[in-house]
C-alpha cells in the first residue's frame, strides 16, 4: 500500500519569499529540524536559499528520539561540514552554548569589527524549520518570554516576528515551511511527527504504516505500552489488539480504527510510546 502524501499551504509559498526577503537582516540562520527525522525535516529548499549563510542545525525533540541514534547523526553532520546542537525545548535550553557555538561561526565578522573598532556583541538569527519542529517553543525558552504562539498543530506561526533576548541574542521567528514534493517516505515522516495536519491524510492507513515501522525496529515499546505480545502478529492484528485493550470499539464490537490511529499517534507524538528514532544514521 502507497500512499501520496503532499501539503504545501499558499502561505508557505510566501514564508520562502519572506525569508529570501530578509535574509540581510540577520547573522546567521537556526535551522530546527526534528531529532526523529533528521533528514525528513530538512527543507532541501534552503540550500538555495540560504546559500553561504553561515548556519546552526538545532535538533529539536531529542528527548523523544532515540538518545544513541541522535548522537551518531550529530556526528554526522559534522562530518558533512555542518554544526549541530540535539536539545529538548521542552527543558531549558543552554542559551550559553547557541551563542558561543553562533559566535564561533561568525568569528571572522567579530574579527573585522573589532578591527573596526565596533563593539556590539549582538547576534542576530533567523529561526526556519518545517512545520511542528517546535520553533515556538524553543524561542519562548531562549528569550524566556512567552511571545510567540506556540500549539502542538503545524502552521500556528502565520507572520515573521522579532524576538529580543536578554543574551545577545535576537531572534527573527518565520512561519513553518514545506516544499512542494517530497517522496512517499518523507511524506510518511512528517505525518507521523504531524509536520502535516492529520487532517489532510488517511490517519488509519497512516496507522498502519506507523506500525510496520515500530515492528520492525521498536516490538517491545510496542508491547510494554499496550501490554499486548505482538510475536507472530501482523501489523493489522497488531492495530487491532491496541483497539481491544484501549476499548476503541463501536457498535456489534466492531474496532474503531480512527479513535485507535489517534491513540498511537498521540502516545508517540508525547513520548509515552518511549524515545523511537524513525530515520537512523
Amino acid at each position: 500500500m502507497t500512499m501520496n502524501i503532499n501539503w504545501f499551504p499558499g502561505h508557505m509559498k510566501k514564508t520562502k519569499e519572506m525569508i529570501i526577503e530578509n535574509l540581510k537582516l540577520v547573522d546567521l540562520v537556526l535551522e530546527i529540524i526534528d531529532a526523529r527525522i533528521p533528514i525528513s525535516s530538512r527543507n532541501p529548499m534552503l540550500d538555495e536559499i540560504l546559500k553561504d549563510k553561515p548556519r546552526l542545525i538545532i535538533m529539536n525533540k531529542a528527548d523523544l528520539a532515540d538518545k544513541e541514534e541522535t548522537k551518531k547523526w550529530v556526528e554526522d553532520f559534522k562530518k558533512e561540514g555542518n554544526l549541530a546542537l540535539a536539545i529538548s525545548s521542552k527543558e531549558n535550553v543552554n542559551v550559553d552554548k547557541i551563542y558561543r557555538l553562533a559566535y564561533g561561526l561568525l568569528k571572522d565578522k567579530f574579527q573585522r569589527n573589532k578591527d573596526k573598532n565596533i563593539e556590539n556583541p549582538t547576534i542576530r538569527m533567523m529561526i526556519v524549520g518545517v512545520p511542528n519542529s517546535g520553533k515556538s517553543t524553543f524561542i519562548n525558552k531562549v528569550s524566556k518570554k512567552k511571545g510567540a504562539k506556540v500549539g502542538n498543530r503545524p502552521g500556528i506561526t502565520q507572520t515573521k516576528q522579532w524576538i529580543k533576548t536578554k543574551s545577545n541574542i535576537n531572534l527573527l521567528d518565520t512561519p513553518g515551511v514545506l516544499w512542494p514534493k517530497f517522496d512517499e517516505q518523507t511524506g510518511l515522516h512528517l505525518s507521523f511527527t504531524n509536520a502535516i495536519k492529520d487532517e489532510v491524510i488517511n490517519i488509519e492507513d497512516l496507522a498502519l504504516k506507523f506500525i510496520d515501522y515500530m515492528k520492525e525496529n521498536y516490538p517491545k515499546n510496542l508491547e510494554q505500552r499496550y501490554k499486548i505480545d505482538i510475536n507472530g502478529l501482523s501489523s493489522l492484528e497488531i492495530y487491532e489488539a491496541i483497539a481491544k485493550k484501549r476499548g476503541a470499539l463501536i457498535s456489534r464490537g466492531d474496532f474503531d480504527y480512527t479513535r485507535t490511529a489517534n491513540i498511537i499517534f498521540q502516545d508517540f507524538r508525547s513520548g509515552k510510546l518511549g524515545r523511537i528514532s524513525l530515520e537512523k544514521s
